[in-house]
């Protein structure tokens, strides 16, 4: 740990001086990113956002806008009946909110009369759908770590029928990264008569795909991690989840196969099979199927405990002095094996570097994974940051859509709420987050005829189709990229780019940038555009410069008025 990112505040405090509590660790600036692990003696505990150092507009934003989608547009359908959702910073619960309703709907079409609505509560019991396979997977690292299971030893030794239809080839490591060649699906639920035969379809199932050819996320894998789980330790799964997850970690309203009903958010009203309205008992048919016990689906929890479990990785398998895997083991689940694979980044059963749902959290040290019910989890070892969101998106149907959008509000509300902090007192630009917009710094400049040379500070964490584009014009209606050599820190090359950045996600230090001007009357600008899609953390930039042979053009600390900004928020610091 970096002691110098560590503040104790002791005696008098002049006016106006900000204030952190003798022992409480300010937050660290997005731009300022941790390596390691948070010590393993925090401990979550509630605060403030401002008690962190963080931004709480951003915060407040995504609180809004979660519960937004709870009310139906004009001719559709509300995105969920309910929500429950937290984020922490750095061992501190800086926001939670429970909105909506757990029950609202009698079946597909019709709501049951208001007074049966049962509210969102914040410690209402949500279905995990795929979030289950995290567990499954904590509890094959574990075996690792015991050294009872090697990451690339062939399946087939550990579970022999395995092998058979030409999957002797496949290893631990591909099973919890989607490599294995398995179909996503199968039907057991519907195509098979019992347990016994819904197991030993999978173990003969063969592969679609060449072993490592192809990521394919599938189900099968992790029933079939499920399946080794329990052979080898010779109970069932939910008593090695209970037993050293769970308990130890005190996580008291999680497991499979609730006992109290009224304490869980509804799921979906099933006609094919007949099950009705699914509530209490797990949504995902072939988890229904294996008795609500398997290893991709099962397991119910609250965003509480979710919040134990996320600190518990942060502080390398540690939370309250209970230990369910130590540092080595929690750096293979978050350690991207699918290079091979480019977007598709994957630690073992951990999905990484997601920006469809981690938003402005998202990074090569970011991991979680999402839940067909409508649960995310996202959790920045950059930033010692997570972001839970519980919602029951299938209530009372799926059909009624994706909440992607709402995924990544939440991560990126706490994201954004993380300080972008220049080097130095200098002015600094942050362009707004915003979808589907074109935000223009510029600024208009007398270069000698000689041309002059162009500096800046960039933090451009983006991804590949939002760009970030350096131009002049000399009329304002022609506009040309100007080419940058970027440096990046901790690297002595600089990267030539052709006047456009994008791509970048995880980028969250400050680069150099330095490009060449022509002389003449010009104008200069960044110019940032989003699309309707995904948003990273953005740009901002900083420290602007522009030196020719007579001096200084422009100093941006200087004469910030000179710039003008649609789309860009400008801030000081002195």
């Amino acid at each position: 740990m970096n002691l110098s990112r560590r503040v104790v505040l002791g005696g008098g405090l002049a006016a106006g001086t900000a204030f952190f509590a003798p022992g409480v660790a300010r937050a660290d600036d997005f731009d300022k990113p941790f390596t390691g692990f948070a010590p393993p003696s925090t401990v979550l505990r509630d605060g403030t956002p401002a008690s962190v150092g963080l931004d709480p507009a951003p915060i407040e934003v995504a609180k809004a806008q979660v519960i937004g989608h709870q009310t139906a547009p004009a001719g559709g359908h509300p995105l969920y009946p309910g929500h429950v959702g937290l984020m922490a910073h750095d061992g501190v619960v800086v926001a939670t909110q429970a909105d909506g309703y757990a029950l609202r709907y009698r079946n597909a079409t019709e709501e049951l009369p208001q007074s049966e609505w049962l509210p969102m509560k914040r410690d209402t019991i949500f279905d995990m759908a795929s979030v289950s396979k995290l567990f499954t997977s904590i509890a094959v690292v574990q075996l690792i770590e015991e050294g009872r299971v090697g990451l690339e030893t062939a399946v087939a030794e550990y579970l022999p029928e395995f092998g058979a239809a030409g999957k002797e080839a496949v290893t631990i490591r591909h099973l919890l990264t989607h490599t294995s060649g398995f179909v996503a699906w199968l039907p057991l639920y519907s195509k098979y008569p019992d347990k016994a035969s819904r197991i030993a379809a999978v173990m003969n199932q063969p592969l679609t795909n060449p072993v490592g050819t192809v990521y394919l996320y599938s189900d099968l894998n992790l029933i079939t991690l499920g399946v080794l789980v329990e052979r080898l330790r010779g109970q069932s799964l939910d008593e090695v989840v209970g037993a050293r997850i769970t308990r130890p970690l005190g996580m008291k309203d999680t497991g499979y196969n609730p006992a109290v009903k009224e304490r869980t958010a509804a799921t979906e009203y099933q006609a094919v099979p007949a099950r009705g309205m699914v509530w209490g008992e797990v949504h995902d048919e072939n988890s229904w199927s294996l008795d609500g016990v398997a290893g991709h689906a099962g397991v119910f929890s609250t965003v509480d405990d979710m919040a134990v479990l996320s600190q518990a990785l942060l502080n390398g398998g540690t939370h309250r002095g209970a230990r369910i895997l130590d540092r080595k083991s929690v750096s293979l689940l978050i350690t991207n094996f699918n290079q091979a694979f480019p977007g598709d980044d994957h630690g073992l059963g951990f999905e990484l570097n997601q920006t469809w749902y981690m938003d402005a959290l998202s990074g090569p040290r970011t991991a979680g994974h999402t839940g067909y019910t409508g649960t995310s989890i996202v959790i920045d070892f950059t930033s010692r940051s997570f972001a839970v969101l519980l919602t029951n998106r299938v209530h009372p149907s799926r059909a009624w859509g994706s909440i992607n959008v709402a995924r990544q509000e939440w991560a990126g509300g706490l994201g954004r709420a993380l300080p972008i902090t220049p080097r130095g007192s200098h002015v600094e630009w942050e362009a707004q987050a915003l979808h589907a917009t074109n935000a223009v710094l510029s600024v208009p400049l007398a270069v000698p005829a000689a041309g002059a040379r162009l500096g800046f500070d960039l933090i451009a964490e983006t991804e590949e189709t939002d760009i970030l584009r350096l131009e002049s014009s000399t009329d304002g209606t022609t506009w040309t990229l100007v080419p940058m050599e970027i440096r990046h820190p901790g690297d002595t090359r600089t990267g030539e780019e052709d006047g456009s950045v994008s791509g970048t996600p995880g980028e969250r230090r400050w680069s150099q940038v330095r490009a060449e001007l022509a002389g003449g009357q010009q104008t200069l600008r960044w110019r940032y555009t989003t699309d309707g899609n995904t948003l990273g953390r953005g740009v901002a930039v900083s420290r602007i410069r522009v030196v020719g042979q007579g001096g200084v053009v422009v100093d941006s600390d200087a004469s910030s008025n000179t710039f003008s900004a649609s789309g860009w928020t400008k801030r000081s610091r002195s």
